[in-house]
């Protein structure tokens, strides 16, 4: 039995081949992805030298699907990111990468639970089953990690909601805000 605890070690060995060790078979890339998809984390380490090689792996298996046209990542954040290596916004942009995704999972995870409670569509026949799907598709999308997210520094109150707003609309609005405010920071930061 796994630990689901622990990353996954995938060991690459001479010939280049990645080797599970939990079920002491040979992976491709594209079972690592899986792994990854079903909220494992991973670890894929040189045998011969010992090197983390995990961070490698996981930016080539993004290569690849945006090559075969699964496009995640907009051209602009592209540009942005290989942009981010050659100036002092490389030291604050994984902090705020980290923190938009958390964002993402912390907003989708909220929504799901929205969906349960109190919801009229509930009773409608199918719903279970609609249900189930987009948890899935969230939790696909959010590398299995749906309400792990960590808690933001310096995150507000929440505001009282005006009449007529739902709480999706209040989230989509505070998630806005504070995408503005890091980005404003990003920007004083490179000046």
């Amino acid at each position: 039995m796994s630990d689901q605890g622990k990353p996954l070690l995938i060991k690459r060995y001479a010939s280049r081949r990645l080797y599970n060790t939990e079920t002491s078979d040979y992976v491709t890339l594209e079972d690592i992805a899986s792994f990854i998809r079903a909220g494992r984390d991973v670890q894929i380490v040189d045998l011969k030298s010992g090197d983390d090689l995990t961070r490698q792996y996981l930016l080539q298996i993004i290569a690849e699907h945006e090559s075969r046209g699964e496009s995640v990542l907009p051209l602009e954040v592209l540009n942005d990111l290989v942009r981010s290596y050659t100036s002092q916004a490389s030291t604050i942009v994984p902090q705020f990468l980290a923190m938009s995704f958390d964002m993402l999972r912390d907003g989708q995870s909220r929504m799901m639970e929205n969906m349960g409670r109190a919801n009229p569509m509930a009773a409608m026949p199918g719903f279970d089953a609609m249900r189930a799907q987009q948890e899935a598709f969230f939790k696909a999308m959010t590398g299995g990690r749906m309400g792990t997210s960590v808690p933001m520094p310096e995150a507000e109150e929440a505001e009282p909601r005006p009449a007529g707003k739902s709480g999706r609309d209040d989230d989509l609005e505070a998630m806005k805000r504070q995408l503005a405010e890091m980005q404003d920071r990003l920007s004083k930061m490179g000046k």
